[in-house]
């Protein structure tokens, strides 16, 4: 049975003590990473699918290739005002994960985020499931876009030289992920002695299938909610993120 600790402190603590004495830590982080930064997450009581926002579509649903393609007016919307984040800042656990790939203890950061947040804390090998706000491409000629100019744009974005829309590089809910990345998540968690599960309640797939892959020594799970993986875990942290990695 796995330990469980709800105190931040002392999860801080137990989660030093793994990575000082790993090969290898790999992150693997959903949407609780950044709750802490002020990005809220999906299935929480205070969740985006929780939230009441002016339209007649669920949030669930204003995140489908199927409104994407149907209704792209209501699509830009919501994701406008919910799904882009230009304020927000790396909190503690984005910058610890950083700071141990620098001392050269994590050699990767798996995330279901599309926040960028890791990027900007420092971490470079980060392999984002389901892409980033912080890109957007045509999707006639394939220019591409950053995040300000996306919110510089009203209703429907369109390509500054061929005039096609403009699409950002996330995955919806209807698309598939992209192959290299399912490849190389899978190559980084078969290989880590330590894997670390952050911030993630562990049911949407394919992401949440990569644990099966894991075949190290320590499985450390750290979310306030429990996750359908838990029985396998070595270290349960139920407690905030950003506290575990405050050491």
């Amino acid at each position: 049975m796995a330990q469980v600790i709800r105190d931040c402190a002392q999860a801080a603590e137990e989660l030093r003590g793994i990575v000082e004495q790993a090969r290898d830590v790999v992150f693997f982080g959903g949407a609780g990473v950044s709750t802490a930064s002020g990005i809220p997450d999906f299935r929480s009581e205070n969740g985006l699918y929780n939230q009441h926002f002016s339209s007649k579509y669920s949030p669930e649903a204003l995140l489908s290739h199927q409104i994407w393609r149907d209704d792209p007016e209501a699509f830009y919307d919501f994701y406008r005002k919910m799904m882009c984040a230009p304020e927000a800042r790396p909190n503690q656990a984005h910058l610890k994960l950083a700071e141990l790939e620098e001392q050269g203890k994590v050699s990767a950061v798996i995330t279901q985020n599309i926040d960028g947040l890791h990027q900007i804390a420092g971490s470079r090998n980060v392999i984002e499931l389901h892409g980033s706000t912080h890109r957007n491409y045509c999707v006639s000629c394939g220019a591409g876009y950053d995040e300000e100019w996306m919110l510089q744009t009203d209703g429907i974005p369109r390509c500054e030289k061929c005039g096609s829309i403009v699409k950002p590089d996330v995955v919806l809910y209807g698309e598939s992920l992209d192959e290299s990345n399912i490849t190389r998540a899978v190559r980084a968690i078969s290989s880590c002695d330590v894997l670390i599960v952050g911030g993630t309640s562990l049911v949407v797939y394919p992401a949440a299938g990569l644990v099966q892959y894991f075949q190290g020594k320590k499985l450390v799970i750290c979310n306030l909610e429990p996750t359908p993986q838990d029985a396998q875990a070595d270290l349960l942290c139920a407690c905030d993120i950003a506290g575990a990695f405050d050491w």
